[in-house]
């Protein structure tokens, strides 16, 4: 049985991938054009054919590779799905964050963008589509030249703690959804690196040597396993057996990928007696985060939020598309 679906998972990836790749190969792709159908950022297509190498485990029995950028709005848009998994399965999962280099620079034009500003009105209909709060008006006020520096300076924050990097992404893409605080410059990154409890001083040392290497690495390892756009999640359970979730899915194809390499996965409970017990673990949560980790609907879950804020016992961030509630 687990041969069987595992099967059949593996040809639906497959036949959804080449669907990709020809429709990519069609036309020249612009990066920042992410497509809510899709739930992709999609890269150029590259002329050349990979195949996907064995993924080896490490300590546990599923090892993900995460191919992400810290600008891609897709990826922020998995957010709620990602962090649902890391509760229910953390136990049998590795998440191995990799970095894709979305914006080498602004040499492309294609699908309508061919400058910063063209970026605001397609972040804003995606922050619609994944419920999820962006303001893509950064790109009017301070717009990023690259991606770049935020995905070297991830692998920086990785050489002192894949823990701490998590959380650094994660108060990077805040400022740039949120804030639109342009993190192409350092000084939003050493802000974002002290409140993850990184040493910057370090991180500006290995930002400016290994971290480059690191992420050449991450780049040359995204040609190796044929990535084509962000999110990839790539699950192995260390053999011959991988599964690919592209772009931005519901939960339960991610949770089914996992379930397939690994049946004995046993999910755990996320308890919800207490409506602030999740900003323990997650310290900043968009009411789709709540909606998603407790299995209650998007309106349900704003009820609690606001609730919980009128009463004192949470921070608001409210934007226009979107709000941020954070623990006091």
């Amino acid at each position: 049985m687990k041969r069987l679906s595992l099967l059949l998972i593996l040809i639906f990836s497959t036949n959804c991938q080449s669907q990709i790749n020809s429709k990519m190969s069609a036309s020249k792709t612009n990066p920042l054009l992410c497509d809510p159908e899709t739930g992709t950022c999609e890269m150029p297509a590259n002329e050349k054919t990979y195949e996907n190498s064995a993924i080896p485990t490490e300590n546990k029995p599923v090892k993900i590779i995460y191919y992400t950028d810290p600008i891609c709005s897709s990826c922020w848009g998995i957010e709620p799905q990602l962090r649902k998994l890391k509760l229910e399965y953390g136990t049998y999962i590795d998440i191995d964050y990799r970095m894709g280099g979305l914006l080498p620079d602004w040499s492309y034009n294609s699908g309508g963008i061919s400058k910063p500003s063209d970026v605001a009105h397609h972040w804003d209909a995606a922050s619609l589509h994944y419920e999820m709060p962006i303001d893509g008006n950064v790109w009017i006020e301070d717009p990023l030249d690259s991606s770049y520096p935020s995905c070297i300076a991830m692998k920086a924050a990785q050489i002192q703690s894949k823990d701490k990097a998590v959380k650094f992404m994660r108060i990077l893409r805040e400022k740039l959804y949120l804030e639109k605080k342009n993190i192409a410059k350092w000084e939003n990154i050493s802000e974002a690196a002290s409140l993850a409890e990184l040493d910057t001083k370090k991180l500006k040392s290995d930002y400016e040597g290994d971290a480059k290497l690191l992420f050449q690495e991450d780049l040359n390892y995204a040609r190796t396993l044929g990535v084509r756009g962000f999110p990839t999640l790539f699950f192995s359970d260390g053999t011959n057996n991988q599964l690919t979730v592209y772009g931005s899915k519901p939960y339960a194809s991610y949770e089914n990928a996992l379930l397939a390499l690994y049946p004995e996965a046993k999910k755990k409970k996320i308890a919800n007696e207490n409506p602030l017990s999740l900003f323990e673990i997650y310290p900043t949560l968009a009411p789709k985060e709540y909606a998603v980790l407790l299995d209650i609907s998007y309106d349900e879950a704003k009820d609690i939020l606001e609730n919980l804020f009128k009463n004192g016992e949470l921070n608001k961030k409210s934007i226009k598309n979107g709000v941020l509630y954070s623990r006091k």
